[in-house]
Protein backbone atom coordinates (compact mmCIF):
# COMPACT_ATOMS: atom_id res chain seq x y z
CA UNK A 1 0.00 0.00 0.00
CA UNK A 2 3.00 2.41 0.39
CA UNK A 3 3.97 2.20 -2.72
CA UNK A 4 0.56 3.22 -4.24
CA UNK A 5 0.63 6.32 -1.67
CA UNK A 6 3.66 7.47 -2.75
CA UNK A 7 3.15 7.38 -6.24
CA UNK A 8 -0.24 8.88 -5.77
CA UNK A 9 1.31 11.64 -3.64
CA UNK A 10 4.09 12.54 -5.06
CA UNK A 11 2.14 13.15 -8.54
CA UNK A 12 -0.93 15.25 -9.43
CA UNK A 13 -2.39 12.74 -11.61
CA UNK A 14 -2.08 8.81 -11.51
CA UNK A 15 -4.07 6.55 -13.26
CA UNK A 16 -2.73 3.22 -12.10
CA UNK A 17 -3.72 0.72 -15.18
CA UNK A 18 -3.04 -2.93 -17.19
CA UNK A 19 -1.29 -2.60 -20.11
CA UNK A 20 -3.97 -4.41 -21.41
CA UNK A 21 -6.92 -2.37 -19.94
CA UNK A 22 -8.81 -0.86 -22.55
CA UNK A 23 -10.76 1.03 -19.92
CA UNK A 24 -7.64 2.34 -18.10
CA UNK A 25 -6.53 3.65 -22.35
CA UNK A 26 -10.24 5.46 -22.30
CA UNK A 27 -9.56 7.09 -19.10
CA UNK A 28 -5.56 7.87 -20.27
CA UNK A 29 -7.04 10.05 -23.60
CA UNK A 30 -9.78 11.48 -21.67
CA UNK A 31 -7.36 13.37 -19.27
CA UNK A 32 -5.06 14.03 -22.38
CA UNK A 33 -8.31 15.51 -24.38
CA UNK A 34 -8.73 17.47 -21.07
CA UNK A 35 -4.96 18.83 -21.23
CA UNK A 36 -3.51 16.59 -18.21
CA UNK A 37 -0.74 14.67 -18.29
CA UNK A 38 -0.75 12.03 -15.95
CA UNK A 39 1.43 9.58 -14.53
CA UNK A 40 0.18 5.96 -16.03
CA UNK A 41 1.43 3.11 -14.15
CA UNK A 42 1.11 -0.57 -15.36
CA UNK A 43 0.78 -2.15 -12.17
CA UNK A 44 0.91 -5.70 -14.66
CA UNK A 45 4.40 -4.27 -15.15
CA UNK A 46 5.90 -4.33 -11.82
CA UNK A 47 6.95 -7.16 -9.93
CA UNK A 48 4.25 -5.92 -6.61
CA UNK A 49 1.80 -5.39 -9.06
CA UNK A 50 -0.73 -7.70 -7.28
CA UNK A 51 -0.08 -6.40 -3.88
CA UNK A 52 -0.61 -2.84 -5.62
CA UNK A 53 -3.92 -4.25 -6.88
CA UNK A 54 -4.91 -5.28 -3.57
CA UNK A 55 -3.78 -2.09 -1.87
CA UNK A 56 -5.68 -0.35 -4.43
CA UNK A 57 -9.10 -2.60 -3.29
CA UNK A 58 -8.05 -1.42 0.40
CA UNK A 59 -8.36 1.94 -0.32
CA UNK A 60 -12.02 2.12 -1.80
CA UNK A 61 -11.98 1.41 -5.27
CA UNK A 62 -14.12 -1.07 -6.79
CA UNK A 63 -12.42 -1.77 -9.38
CA UNK A 64 -8.54 -2.17 -9.18
CA UNK A 65 -7.71 -0.52 -12.45
CA UNK A 66 -8.04 1.79 -13.69
CA UNK A 67 -7.43 3.63 -10.49
CA UNK A 68 -7.67 7.60 -10.73
CA UNK A 69 -5.75 9.46 -8.19
CA UNK A 70 -5.90 13.33 -8.34
CA UNK A 71 -3.57 15.66 -6.10
CA UNK A 72 -3.15 12.52 -3.59
CA UNK A 73 -7.17 11.65 -3.88
CA UNK A 74 -8.09 8.53 -4.96
CA UNK A 75 -11.11 9.50 -6.78
CA UNK A 76 -12.49 5.87 -8.52
CA UNK A 77 -12.51 4.02 -11.30
CA UNK A 78 -14.32 4.21 -14.45
CA UNK A 79 -17.41 4.98 -13.58
CA UNK A 80 -16.63 7.54 -10.80
CA UNK A 81 -14.48 9.47 -13.51
CA UNK A 82 -16.94 9.58 -16.15
CA UNK A 83 -19.67 10.63 -13.79
CA UNK A 84 -17.50 13.13 -12.31
CA UNK A 85 -17.14 14.12 -16.05
CA UNK A 86 -20.67 14.00 -17.42
CA UNK A 87 -21.45 16.25 -13.66
CA UNK A 88 -19.22 18.51 -14.90
CA UNK A 89 -16.88 18.19 -11.63
CA UNK A 90 -13.73 16.69 -13.42
CA UNK A 91 -12.70 19.54 -15.03
CA UNK A 92 -11.95 22.10 -11.16
CA UNK A 93 -10.34 19.06 -10.35
CA UNK A 94 -8.27 18.80 -12.74
CA UNK A 95 -7.90 22.28 -13.87
CA UNK A 96 -4.15 22.67 -11.31
CA UNK A 97 -3.15 19.89 -13.78
CA UNK A 98 -3.77 20.98 -16.74
CA UNK A 99 -0.52 22.21 -19.14
CA UNK A 100 -0.71 25.59 -20.07
CA UNK A 101 -1.82 26.49 -23.70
Amino acid sequence: MDKVKRLASENGVVIFSKSSCCLCYAVHILFQDLGVNPLVYEIDQDPEGREMERAIMRLGCNAPVPAVFIGGTLRGSTNEIMSLHLSGALIPLLRPYQALN
